[in-house]
């Protein structure tokens, strides 16, 4: 393989178009997953203004480019997905029926070990390394948001019916009931990123927004817009203000879902719900495939899915003592995690005791 390593700002216009263009042709060629945004090369580069270390290989046949592996390294050689613990997809953006030898990939980028954790369906090289696989829930919408709302009444009729319903209530109980779809006001994707920073301090959780160069990668993306990507800030509105609002990335045909919040103060109403069924009716318009809820075990997630993608954790590695090191740290941590979020019996209690200090930490008894 002719293999180039490339920092983020040394990426030529010619390979960024090359590299969009196979994103675009992926849905055509039976590899929808590889048009998900976050194997865009604007998400890559925009972690690269954030975050050291990440490097894009082009890797070229017959000069031409073939297929664009965005990956973060360390000094040592200790490599990670690009935005590792944020992105929902990952792997190697190829051309149809490219095929690559995964150390040999390693070895030209510098790395003795490349760590996933959202690898997309269709990686063999890498999915033979995988320590395990997971569902990532979407929401079709391909034939239009009334066929989706149509396959959800049959899946889940209580369910639709009670969230319509609340919808419903919600325009009868608030004045100026609206959804923007592309909400291009800064102020309330700030009002999102505070709820979402109060959501995970409720719930126990890690406050993502707590990171400065987390909330600086959200705030670039917001403002990231180009034929084939974008940042999208949804909002449901009532009464003038906002009750629920979400920011995701799009590509052509994917809507990746990412920070979805609300205000608790409407919870009765399920805004968080109703805001992702219009943001469905907003897709379907603007001709998106799916929605892709990202990995993990959540109710409404199961709730508004129609079907599931999978993706896997693992690690490639070289023979290299820093690899073996590596892994040697990550594996137990990822296999405790994996073994608590994997049996209900395990994690319930987990989960109420991660409220609990969450209450605590908020004043709250």
């Amino acid at each position: 393989m002719d293999i180039s390593v490339y920092r983020p700002g040394e990426l030529g216009s010619a390979d960024r178009a090359a590299w969009t263009s196979l994103q675009s042709k992926a849905h055509l060629q039976g590899s929808p997953e590889l048009g998900n945004p976050f194997l865009s090369p604007e998400f890559a580069l925009a972690v690269g203004r954030c975050r050291r270390g990440v490097r894009i290989a082009v890797v070229r046949e017959g000069g031409e480019p073939a297929a664009f592996f965005p990956f973060q390294r360390t000094a040592a050689g200790v490599g990670r997905a690009v935005g590792l613990g944020l992105s929902d997809a990952q792997g190697l953006v190829h051309r149809p029926g490219f095929t690559w030898d995964a150390r040999e990939l390693l070895k030209a980028c510098g790395l003795a070990v490349w760590e996933f954790d959202h690898l997309v369906e269709g990686q063999g090289p890498f999915e033979a390394e995988a320590t395990g696989t997971f569902p990532s829930p979407v929401m079709d919408v391909d034939q239009g948001y009334e066929a989706y709302l149509g396959r959800l009444r049959e899946k889940s009729p209580k369910f639709t019916k009670k969230t319509l319903g609340r919808e419903r209530k919600l325009g009868r109980e608030h004045d100026d009931v609206r959804y923007v779809h592309d909400e291009r006001d800064p102020a309330a994707l700030l009002t999102l990123m505070a709820w979402k920073s109060a959501q995970y301090r409720r719930t126990g959780r890690s406050d993502r927004f707590a990171h400065e160069w987390i909330t600086r990668l959200v705030q670039q993306l917001f403002h990231t817009r180009s034929e084939p990507f974008a940042g999208i800030l949804s909002v449901l509105y009532a009464g003038g203000k906002p009750i629920a609002a979400h920011f995701g990335l799009r590509t052509e045909r994917v809507l990746a879902c990412w920070f979805p919040a609300y205000d608790p103060e409407f919870s009765k109403y399920s805004p968080g719900l109703v805001l992702h069924l219009r943001m469905a009716e907003a897709a379907a318009a603007d001709g998106i495939a799916y929605l892709d809820l990202g990995r993990g075990q959540k109710e409404y997630k199961d709730s508004l899915k129609t079907r599931e993608l999978s993706v896997s954790e693992g690690w490639v590695t070289r023979r290299h003592p820093v690899a073996f090191g590596h892994r040697a740290r990550r594996a137990p941590v990822r296999a405790l995690r994996n073994t608590v979020q994997a049996r209900p019996e395990l994690f319930e209690p987990a989960d109420r005791l991660l409220k609990q200090m969450g209450r605590i930490r908020s004043g709250r008894r």
